[in-house]
């Protein structure tokens, strides 16, 4: 019996202990509670948001929000649907208050990046974000088949260099009149972007086909085919390479390699089934002339390189890229892989770099 009451003090004295705890930090159990019960209607919404059902997937992440704040997560996710369903500023406060609670979680700020520049055209806002992005310092952790984030880190700064330069384009092509005099200027911070990102991203087709659009913008045509030819090396099948480069060798005077990559430029869009036929008629009105204007002036094969200004700026862009829904034969793949005009833009080039 004595030691039947001596278990009830202690579990008596137990319990007061825990109330005592609970009394004086009731706001802190609360809050546990809160957090529990939120991260669980976070969790409904993911499955919602797996079976495809928006509405249930919004009211889950907001009634999660509202008890869990600080579930980064959720409100970058609440923001990755703002911004598929074009609510651009929400999905703005949604990325903002990711990163009030995480300050280093990148991929909300490379999302906030890109929707301030593709979307609203804050350009200056998209390139500090993309600036904090490159500055972040992480630790590189390295656990056999569990984690590493030894590749991701330098990837995400390349990403951010890309997109800063992509920014610092469309910052240029979206001056006002009375301002176009810093478009060389911008398109120069864009071409230091892509330089930067290329340290990091060593093979990708869309750094040097955008360093090559802003090289041609500002009218550094040797510089620009390089970088068209580097493009078209590492994706032959992207026809906006092929044709931006035949545009540039036309402003040259060079008609038969232009010629030559219109051909190619041609074959390849016709291949697609997601380009509209306006852009491939006027891919084949600009072959026409082209091919008129060799048989008017007989220059097969004996086109010089011209440094005379370029005869207009504009250029048809293509956002995108061309999926190949049949396997090419190798020779065809060897041919498209080639750059006509290559050879005389490296003789051309030979100490501007």
């Amino acid at each position: 019996m004595k030691r039947f009451f001596k278990k009830l003090f202690s579990f008596l004295i137990f319990c007061l202990i825990i109330c005592v705890v609970v009394y004086f930090f009731r706001g802190w159990f609360i809050r546990q509670y809160h957090k529990v019960k939120g991260a669980y209607y976070v969790y409904k919404g993911d499955v919602a948001y797996s079976q495809d059902n928006m509405s249930k997937t919004l009211d889950y992440y907001k009634r999660g929000l509202e008890l869990f704040p600080g579930h980064y997560e959720a409100w970058f996710n609440l923001g990755n649907i703002y911004a598929v369903y074009e609510d651009y500023y929400s999905a703005v406060e949604a990325y903002q208050n990711a990163i009030r609670y995480n300050p280093k979680f990148v991929m909300a700020r490379m999302n906030l990046g890109i929707v301030y520049s593709d979307d609203l055209g804050f350009f200056d806002e998209a390139i500090e974000q993309f600036d904090i992005i490159t500055d972040l310092k992480f630790f590189r952790l390295w656990i056999p088949f569990v984690y590493s984030n030894v590749k991701s880190i330098p990837g995400n700064r390349g990403i951010a260099f890309f997109n800063k330069g992509v920014a610092f384009k469309k910052k240029a092509m979206y001056l006002p009149i009375e301002k176009k005099y810093l478009a060389y200027q911008y398109l120069g911070d864009a071409i230091d972007a892509y330089t930067s990102s290329l340290k990091y991203l060593k093979k990708s087709y869309d750094v040097y086909y955008n360093r090559a659009v802003a090289h041609h913008l500002r009218g550094e045509k040797k510089l620009a085919g390089i970088d068209y030819c580097k493009a078209i090396n590492l994706q032959p099948m992207a026809f906006e390479a092929h044709y931006n480069l035949a545009v540039l060798l036309r402003s040259m005077h060079r008609y038969s390699d232009s010629k030559n990559e219109l051909i190619k430029s041609a074959m390849l869009i016709t291949e697609s089934s997601g380009d509209s036929e306006l852009e491939t008629a006027y891919i084949f009105n600009l072959l026409n002339e082209v091919s008129r204007t060799l048989i008017a002036s007989d220059e097969y094969g004996t086109e010089k390189l011209s440094d005379e200004p370029m005869a207009g700026s504009s250029y048809t862009f293509i956002n995108g890229k061309i999926v190949d829904e049949k396997e090419f034969d190798k020779a065809i793949v060897k041919n498209l892989k080639s750059c006509s005009g290559f050879e005389s833009f490296i003789e051309e080039d030979e100490g501007e770099r």
